[in-house]
This record gives structure tokens, C-alpha cells and sequence, in this order.
């Protein structure tokens, strides 16, 4: 049976279902989605679990969080993190992801879809959403960093948390920087 997703904008009392889709594990490894969060000077180890869950819960709740989540009736099934560059700190401490217009940039670093629902349409969706969201709010430029396949030509999901080199391809990106790195920069114009 094919699958019916809908999504939709995070909103504070989401944040139920951002838990339910989460999971124990913080979506992986207890990221909580903060891991391009980190700001200088802090160590993922003294931030990721739970940390990082109060961390989420603040930014969904004072609207600094950005995200679009999917649904397969009323069960969240990913999720898709986006934002002013500015706000992914991590970002530019990342030599072959830095670029030189920051403040203009909006970024779509991270992505979470449930097994079972993974090479279904849903990140498409996620991104598709995430693009008008960013226009909405007067983005002009989105930017992704998506990961590449490998040398047989497939992704490994442990590393694809933010997007593959297709996804952002099919949805009209340009490698816009660290063409040959594990994660390149992609970018769109929105506006």
C-alpha cells in the first residue's frame, strides 16, 4: 500500500510528537538535533543525551528551532531541521562548508526518517516543504550539505543525516563549494 504523507511546520505543541519520533535515542546517538547547534568551545559529549533534549525543547518552544515534520496519518515519520545559517553554529567552524554571504544564507542541515519509511518520497517532501517555509520568512538563498555515495554508488544512512547529493540535485541545487568532500554545499535560490 503506498504511503500518504503530510507535513508540516514544527510548532511548540509539537513537541510530543518531535519525542515520539525521536525516540529514546534522540533520533541518533542522542543528537536531538543539535549537533550543528554546537556552539565554540562546548564537546558533544557534554552536550548530546539529554542536554541536547532540553537544548531542542528551548529552541521549539521560543521558535529559534526550525524544522518540517512528516507524518504518515497522525505518527511523525522524519524530520527536517532549517534555519538562518547564522543559527548552526558549526557551520563555519567547518573549513570546507564556510562561505563568505553567512547572514544571507538559510540552511537545511539535517534530516530523520524512520526505518520503514526511508527511499519513500519522504525527505523529498521534508525539503519541498522546508524551501517555501524559507521563502515565506524572506530567505533568499538555501543551502544544503548533503552526503555522497559511496564508490558502489549507495548511501549509507548513518551518514546521510544531511540529505544525499540526489535529493537536493532533484530538487534543483547547485554545488555551490567542497565539491569533493564527504559533504558538499549545495545552494538555491528561493526568491
Amino acid at each position: 500500500m503506498p504511503v500518504k504523507i503530510t507535513t508540516r511546520e514544527l510548532t511548540p505543541e509539537m513537541w510530543g510528537k518531535v519525542e515520539e519520533l525521536f525516540g529514546k535515542t534522540g533520533a541518533c546517538g542522542g543528537c536531538w538535533c543539535q549537533a550543528w547547534r554546537i556552539e565554540k568551545g562546548e564537546k558533544w559529549q557534554d552536550i548530546q543525551g539529554e542536554s541536547a533534549k532540553k537544548r531542542l525543547k528551548k529552541g521549539i518552544k521560543d521558535g529559534t528551532t526550525m524544522a518540517i515534520l512528516a507524518f504518515d496519518g497522525k505518527s511523525p515519520v522524519g524530520w527536517c531541521t532549517f534555519g538562518p545559517r547564522v543559527s548552526f553554529a558549526r557551520l563555519d567552524r567547518a573549513p570546507s562548508l564556510k562561505c563568505d554571504d553567512t547572514e544571507d544564507v538559510w540552511s537545511i542541515p539535517c534530516f530523520f526518517v524512520i526505518s520503514g519509511y526511508r527511499k519513500k518520497g519522504v525527505a523529498t517532501a521534508m525539503l519541498n516543504h522546508a524551501l517555501l517555509a524559507i521563502k515565506e520568512k524572506g530567505g533568499r538563498i538555501a543551502e544544503g550539505y548533503p552526503s555522497k555515495p559511496n564508490r558502489r554508488g549507495e548511501y549509507i544512512p548513518a551518514f546521510s543525516w544531511t540529505g544525499t547529493l540526489s535529493l537536493f540535485e532533484k530538487a534543483g541545487f547547485k554545488i555551490a563549494g567542497n565539491r569533493d568532500g564527504g559533504k558538499v554545499r549545495m545552494r538555491k535560490r528561493v526568491s
